[in-house]
């Protein structure tokens, strides 16, 4: 049974809401609530965010302006992290590209529009992307497409083969090299 409390909110309007829901706007309020002003505090609190995970400067960048942070303090937070080891661009690409990799199973292609997302360096990106070893990539490519493969439910083999065609390239596997491996699943 759902219990709920009534609030008036002006003589004309009774309002009957959930606690739950109440609960949910006060967590709402406390969140607008909570702006940090001062860069001390900004930079303790973002120092102990930076070490639980990698982080790129984006989403530092975008975590300190959330804060309520002007554009001169997040800068110098930036380069007191940078100069600290807490942020360094190529350690978090590096980091997501080989978790994505090895992980999510995703393909080199995935992987370099979400580091161009997060502002990573193409010569950077590029340098990351050249440290996934071939033969393992292709070994991912071809164990991905045997499940997918596997599992599809459509009978017809072209539209099997073009369903299975699209969901690899979704993954950001290249078209060419799935070609390849559909080919020898095949027996093509």
């Amino acid at each position: 049974m759902l219990k709920l409390r009534h609030y008036l909110i002006d003589a004309s309007v009774l309002l009957w809401l959930s606690p739950a829901y109440l609960r949910g706007m006060q967590r709402d309020e406390e969140k607008l609530q909570k702006k940090i002003t001062d860069p001390k505090v900004a930079l303790s609190k973002i120092e102990s965010w930076c070490a639980y995970q990698e982080r790129c400067q984006q989403e530092v960048r975008d975590k300190l302006f959330s804060w309520g942070l002007w554009n001169d303090a997040v800068d110098s937070i930036l380069i007191e992290l940078i100069s600290r080891n807490f942020l360094n661009e190529e350690r978090f690409a590096t980091a997501y590209a080989g978790g994505k990799f090895r992980i999510k199973k995703w393909g080199r292609q995935k992987i370099k529009i979400e580091l161009r997302k997060r502002k990573i360096p193409e010569a950077m990106i590029a340098r990351v992307l050249k440290q996934i070893d071939p033969d393992d990539y292709v070994a991912a490519i071809d164990k991905t497409l045997a499940a997918k493969w596997k599992g599809e439910r459509e009978k017809h083999p072209l539209k099997k083969k073009f369903k299975v065609m699209r969901y690899m390239i979704s993954r950001g596997f290249e078209p060419d090299l799935v070609n390849d491996s559909l080919s020898k699943l095949t027996g093509e």
